[in-house]
């Protein structure tokens, strides 16, 4: 792992060099472009869905509809798929635990007043099941909010109760993997919904996502710029100054941690009609932000996998809103030299 966080860092390195933050005016000579792969079979394309890995497969769940799960080999390159959910479930940020994918913080049902599932639904990749878990106590039920597992436990941080028209919460959440019971602790600063979340060491990062308002006609509008961290050894909130606001705000967008950055890919905001290709990085001890990369297509509501050194990403909606949906599989190889300095 450690050899692998080295390569990661100098790759890192270079891409600063080559890339300038958003508010110095200065154009990127070069930023690192993810490779469109030619895989053997495509996914179904959908958006609102869950990329994930689990035992050195991919697994593509939910979106829109009931849909199957979509199986990737990234040593053969080949996709296969696998069984319906018993549901709908969109809007949810997938976790790993006991060789599991559990669902939480997931919506199910038709734009724009989506319900919040009432239960943990769990997928089983070796017996290619579907089965339900934890129930989730009612007053705490909400979908579009981050999730993220930390030892035996899931946190789950805000959401919206009421689909995409109203209901944004602040709540944070603890599961207790083990023994199946609910802990709420200390409120977000924010509320916020359609973003992800990930865990550097002992601290829960949040950044993107935005307050859906249907009942006041700003579904897209009002997307949240600052960045809070949860310290799990103070059970405290901290918002990290105004200079390290996300630079550009956008909701729909996938978090991942590699190492002591924090990342922020893709998304969807009313800056423009295209879903966004960015993925930004944030150095999380100097607590600055830089574009490490972009996307071939840009795209919101799906999700990045860090797998032997490369990240990959597939499907999602290519438009902000629902549309078109992607069947497209992306990879970055992390270690990759290609791309290295500039002419």
């Amino acid at each position: 792992m450690l050899d692998f966080v080295n390569r990661w860092l100098r790759c890192v390195m270079v891409a600063a060099i080559c890339t300038t933050f958003a508010g110095n005016g200065v154009e990127a000579q070069e930023t690192r472009q993810w490779e469109l792969l030619d895989t053997i079979g495509d996914p179904q394309a959908r958006h609102e869905a869950a990329f994930i890995e689990c035992d050195d497969r991919f697994f593509l769940l939910g979106g829109r509809g009931v849909k199957p799960v979509d199986i990737y080999d990234p040593k053969t390159r080949t996709w296969t798929q696998g069984a319906r959910s018993p549901v709908e479930i969109h809007h949810f940020q997938p976790v790993v635990y006991n060789h599991q994918i559990l669902v939480v913080g997931a919506m199910t049902g038709n734009y724009p007043k989506e319900n919040a599932l009432d239960k943990v639904l769990i997928y089983d990749p070796k017996l290619d099941q579907w089965k339900w878990g934890a129930e989730i106590p009612e007053d705490r039920r909400r979908g579009g909010a981050g999730a993220a597992v930390h030892g035996d436990d899931l946190y789950l941080v805000s959401g919206i109760q009421n689909g995409h028209w109203d209901g944004w919460v602040t709540w944070l959440d603890r599961l207790d993997l083990k023994t199946q019971t609910w802990e709420s602790l200390a409120d977000a600063p924010r509320a916020r919904d359609h973003f992800q979340c990930a865990f550097i060491e002992d601290k829960l990062y949040v950044a993107g996502g935005r307050r859906s308002s249907g009942v006041t006609k700003q579904v897209f509008d009002l997307t949240i710029p600052e960045v809070d961290v949860y310290d799990l050894q103070t059970g405290t909130w901290n918002t990290l100054d105004e200079q390290s606001n996300l630079p550009i705000p956008r909701a729909g967008c996938f978090s991942f941690a590699i190492g002591r950055d924090f990342f922020v890919a893709g998304g969807e905001s009313t800056i423009q009609r295209e879903a966004h290709a960015e993925v930004q990085r944030l150095d999380t001890v100097t607590n600055q932000w830089s574009t490490d990369s972009k996307f071939a297509v840009g795209r919101h509501g799906t999700g990045v996998i860090v797998w032997n050194d490369a990240l990959y990403t597939c499907a999602g909606s290519g438009g902000r809103g629902g549309g078109p949906e992607l069947d497209s599989t992306e990879m970055l190889e992390l270690n990759s030299e290609a791309n290295e300095g500039s002419e």
